[in-house]
């Protein structure tokens, strides 16, 4: 108990440099915390991918549409359980700040492909049984404070034109890495009206969302649907759910290894403030180690007592910045959800930033706490005189 007390005395000696030193380190474990959840943002996608799902898109461009007619021919393929085509619309709402991401797609077997997406029977029903219907996320409803029955009118960019729907029918996620801010409506309304404003853009689709009964046969069963439409006009590329989301994320890799490089630096920086701070104070108590010594405190003893100092000072910061980070990314969710639809802190990061923070406690005490157990009593007591 008498050793805790002097521990706690120490490190606290200098009270102004231990608060700073906690403080150091809690902002730097906070940092890097919202770093990684930026990063597990951009990967939420990724992660929320599933093993039994399969998107075919054109070979040449996921900008190139396919033909509908395709999907006849994918249900044929051995291991192909349900196939559902969609697009994206990329319409506006009002203006381009208000941007939210919008498909058409063919709800009724789509919605069979997603069962991560809830919905009441009642709204699902409703939304099914009207052709101008759209269904929203939840996030979504409460940043334009929709309503069921409200109608919304999208200003098409890549299909032009005025696109009014009715909103029929909100949906929640049912993990956290559900994205809730998704207005899907039927790819029917979206063909039927091209047929009459621009007839050869009709029947074109921008995907297939495969559904597949054995996730081990997915490269084989994509091989199978290249296979149908090699050499055809419009060739296909079939790849996993989770590797056509991870293109889009390679296509940010620059931004994503600057993030993690940082957060990294962050970690690194705080270190060597932290090791300063133990140095300092191993350095100004020379004399009363070299006392300690006298009285029989052997190296191993002093060393701890200065690796628990160490550590004292580490964990109370990594404490206060666990503390302080779920409300923080609480905030900047709330800020970001136009671009970071889903932005939590996963039990990865918390996990993390006690690994770094238990670590720069040891590592910032390492050298101090040596220099302390290898002095001699007769040196530590020159140096001092």
């Amino acid at each position: 108990m008498l050793l805790l007390r002097l521990i706690l005395l120490n490190a606290f000696r200098h009270r102004l440099r231990a608060v700073l030193t906690i403080v150091g380190v809690a902002v730097a474990l906070t940092a890097f915390g919202l770093l990684r959840t930026v990063l597990d943002a951009w990967h939420a996608g990724v992660e929320a991918s599933s093993a039994n799902r399969l998107v075919t898109r054109n070979a040449v461009s996921l900008t190139q549409p396919l033909p509908f007619a395709y999907k006849g021919r994918i249900r044929q393929v051995t291991g192909v359980d349900i196939v559902a085509a969609g697009g994206w619309f990329g319409g506006v709402y009002l203006d381009e700040k208000n941007f939210f991401p919008n498909f058409a797609v063919e709800a009724d077997d789509f919605f069979k492909l997603y069962p991560e997406l809830i919905v009441s029977p009642e709204e699902q029903k409703a939304f099914l049984s009207d052709r101008k219907a759209a269904i929203i996320g939840r996030k979504l409803a409460e940043r334009f404070h929709w309503r069921i029955g409200d109608t919304v009118t999208l200003r098409g960019t890549i299909y032009p034109g005025q696109w009014p729907m009715t909103i029929r029918a909100i949906y929640k996620g049912a993990r956290p890495d559900t994205d809730e801010t998704v207005l899907y409506f039927h790819y029917g309304y979206l063909d039927e009206t091209m047929k009459k404003r621009a007839p050869t853009r009709a029947g074109q689709v921008g995907f297939f969302m495969i559904g597949i009964r054995d996730a081990t046969r997915a490269a084989e069963i994509s091989k199978d649907i290249d296979a149908l439409f090699h050499n055809s006009q419009a060739e296909t590329l079939t790849e996993t759910e989770r590797a056509f989301q991870l293109g889009f994320v390679a296509m940010s890799e620059a931004i994503l290894l600057a993030i993690t490089a940082v957060s990294y630096v962050v970690i690194a920086i705080i270190l060597a403030v932290a090791a300063n701070t133990m140095a300092m104070s191993a350095r100004e108590r020379l004399g009363e180690f070299a006392v300690l010594k006298t009285l029989g405190f052997g190296a191993p003893a002093l060393a701890g007592m200065l690796l628990a100092e160490s550590l004292l000072l580490a964990l109370a910061g990594t404490a206060l910045a666990m503390a302080v980070l779920p409300p923080l990314a609480k905030g900047f969710a709330v800020g970001l959800a136009q671009y970071f639809p889903i932005f939590f802190v996963s039990p990865t990061t918390i996990m993390l930033q006690a690994a770094f923070g238990l670590a720069v406690g040891v590592l910032a005490a390492a050298v101090p706490a040596w220099r302390v157990a290898a002095v001699r009593i007769a040196d530590a007591f020159r140096r001092i005189g």
